[in-house]
């Protein structure tokens, strides 16, 4: 595992936060209790802020990235990722917001201040365009995506087991049960 300091910030772990050798932490990254980050990832707050919420997962090869702070843009674009996510494998999140209980299909790629709220389902292979605001509640698909239907009952439901499936995953690994 690899934590890198970036100027005068480094990564803060809350408790119980499983970090896969051969992913990188970089700077100004902050990740909730019983979240997981997974092999080969980067994740990198040098030149803004990542925050990722309690209960979430980053798979494998994603990269999480963020978009500086300007005169025109004095925030900038940080990465914000809530509770309970599940980020699929090799997906893009640039400088974006994602809400609660969501799921970002493999290979997608979020853009710059592109806003997920909570219970939304983005499918494989999407591209959410700089700026767009979904609507909660919803699966979303196609480059760029776009809203394809209600989510079900059982969707929903899913969402939140997708998440705890993962921290049940990490806690074999914190207690050495690998299988």
């Amino acid at each position: 595992m690899a934590l890198f300091p970036y100027l005068n910030t480094v990564p803060v772990l809350g408790d119980r936060v499983f970090l896969h050798p051969s992913c990188q932490i970089i700077g100004d990254v902050k990740i909730g209790g019983d979240s997981s980050v997974w092999c080969n990832t980067v994740l990198r707050g040098d030149v803004n802020h990542i925050v990722v919420g309690r209960g979430s997962n980053v798979q494998d090869l994603t990269v999480g990235h963020v978009s500086h702070k300007t005169p025109d843009k004095p925030d900038g674009s940080p990465l914000i990722i809530g509770d309970y996510v599940t980020v699929g494998h090799a997906v893009i999140l640039h400088g974006c917001t994602i809400g609660n209980e969501c799921l970002i299909g493999m290979g997608s790629i979020v853009m710059d201040d592109a806003v997920i709220p909570d219970r939304v389902m983005v499918g494989a292979g999407s591209l959410i365009s700089p700026g767009k605001t979904l609507e909660s509640g919803m699966l979303y698909m196609g480059r760029p995506a776009k809203a394809v239907r209600a989510l079900t009952q059982e969707e929903v439901a899913y969402l939140r087991y997708s998440a705890e499936h993962y921290m049940r995953v990490k806690d074999n690994y914190l207690n050495g049960l690998q299988t």
